[in-house]
């Protein structure tokens, strides 16, 4: 596979690599790739492992397990020099590690960086318990380093198009925000009210110190908004005008695809308006300039 061809649709990654990484039903055994044990202490993590919590009760659940059965699926890696780098199974091999393991079974595979990366994230989605900010970053590698659009991940990974966008719209919330949505102390749900609240941080901490439920959140949010509207006196900010359904689809539809918060202002007047985008990281705004300049 070309690393640069970015738009290439479903690529490897969503078809032919996904059936190394779900088990194999073949009944022809010719076609079914064959596993081999190697030493535990040759198997080292993906450095690029888009996964970066695992928590500890499945895990002490998954060593409990290997403990009494082994480890029944094979890991896929590939070889880096005299060690194998694991593709696809980080948490059976850090299971292993736990139960004290002397060897695992692998399937070895020829996979490029870009194919590692692509198939690391595609196993994540499909199989682990991913929080949904891990999940929403997950898709948006996808669509950013291997140019698959929204519709086709979907049909894919077997989600709808609107899980994937809401989901991806989390990703325009402050770091603080996403990491409430991390550690389980908001929902997506909550998260996802938060969204167009001019001030997101503090209505977040009332949700959580009140133990709100979405609606509640949404309820809060609301109010908040028109509390902001009222100090303008009776309607909107200054300059401001109630946009309609289709203008606020739009911008959440602009939101998933650049991955950031946009805002829509059209000159009911006329044909003319702003786009703003709002970046929450320079590292973010890094990434707008390289797709305006590419």
């Amino acid at each position: 596979m070309a690393t640069g061809d970015k738009k290439r649709g479903l690529g490897r990654g969503l078809s032919a690599l996904m059936a190394d990484v779900n088990e194999p039903q073949a009944t022809d055994t010719s076609a079914v790739p064959l596993d081999q044990q190697i030493p535990i202490e040759e198997v080292r993590p993906n450095p690029d492992q888009p996964r970066k919590q695992f928590e500890a009760a499945p895990l002490d659940d998954l060593v409990a397990s290997i403990k009494e059965k082994g480890v029944l699926q094979p890991l896929i890696v590939r070889r880096v020099g005299d060690e194998y780098e694991i593709v696809a199974g980080e948490r059976r091999w850090r299971a292993a590690q736990q139960a004290q393991l002397h060897s695992l079974p692998v399937i070895v595979r020829d996979f490029t960086d870009t194919e590692v990366l692509e198939v690391a994230i595609i196993e994540n989605i499909q199989r682990a318990d991913l929080n949904p900010i891990e999940e929403a970053a997950g898709y948006h590698q996808l669509m950013e380093k291997f140019g698959h659009t929204q519709e086709k991940m979907a049909e894919a990974l077997g989600k709808s198009r609107s899980h994937i966008a809401n989901l991806l719209r989390l990703l325009n919330l402050p770091a603080s925000i996403q990491d409430y949505v991390v550690k389980g102390d908001l929902s997506a749900g909550h998260a996802r009210a938060l969204i167009t609240a001019d001030e997101p941080e503090a209505l977040a901490k009332k949700i959580i110190a009140g133990g709100l439920s979405v609606r509640a959140a949404e309820a809060l949010v609301k109010k908040s908004a028109e509390g902001a509207k009222n100090i303008f006196g009776g309607g909107a900010k200054p300059g401001a005008a109630e946009k309609d359904a289709d203008t606020k689809a739009l911008e959440s539809d602009l939101s998933a695809a650049t991955g950031m918060k946009v805002s829509l202002t059209h000159n009911p007047n006329g044909e003319a308006g702003q786009i703003t985008l709002h970046y929450t990281s320079l590292e973010q705004l890094d990434d707008l300039c390289r797709k305006l300049s590419s």
